[in-house]
């Protein structure tokens, strides 16, 4: 895919590997459940329908019609598509992003991996976390002694605490994930 995360592919990918669905009906499930980091609907999600049976990664199933309605063409995700979905969300799940709408986005879809990929991605994800902290805490003290005022660094300070709160939110998942305490198996109903 082209774009650099096309978050309206992902979710189209995402959905299409639960059932088959026709563009209007994946409509209807993003509004529905709120997947507010999809923004120009509908348009954009009829362009990236376009974009993935270009790019072989789904394919008409068929096409029907209800009653006086126009008929719709049903889509399924193909194999590669398959392989481009898991690819795609592993990437977002084990890389922060400045935008933290693509992280919300892989973990609003992590449930198309097999669980052990994401919870390997989610450890990825926290050893770099671990690390951009540390490293922010060095930059921190590294300013603070050279005298230069805390309210100049504000901004380290406050991505610092996001990541922080993100790594512990990451290490409760993957805490209750280990103990089994989130079902992993989940059939969803468009």
């Amino acid at each position: 895919m082209a774009r650099r995360h096309d978050l309206v592919g992902l979710t189209v990918l995402a959905l299409l590997s639960v059932r088959a669905s026709h563009p209007y009906e994946l409509h209807r499930f993003i509004l529905d459940t709120h997947k507010d980091y999809i923004t120009g609907l509908p348009r954009s999600l009829y362009h990236a329908v376009e974009r993935l049976a270009g790019d072989e990664l789904i394919a008409p199933a068929g096409t029907g019609r209800e009653g006086r309605r126009p008929e719709r063409t049903v889509y399924e995700i193909t194999d590669e598509g398959r392989a481009e979905l898991r690819a795609r969300l592993r990437q977002l799940l084990e890389n922060p992003d400045p935008d933290r709408r693509v992280f919300v986005a892989a973990v609003s879809l992590i449930g198309c991996l097999p669980l052990p990929e994401a919870q390997r991605a989610l450890r990825a994800r926290a050893a770099t976390i671990e690390g951009l902290v540390a490293g922010m805490e060095a930059h921190m003290r590294a300013l603070a002694d050279e005298g230069l005022p805390a309210i100049l660094t504000l901004e380290v300070e406050a991505e610092r605490a996001l990541y922080t709160a993100e790594l512990d939110w990451i290490r409760g998942v993957l805490d209750r994930l280990d103990k089994g305490e989130l079902d992993w198996e989940v059939t969803v109903e468009m």
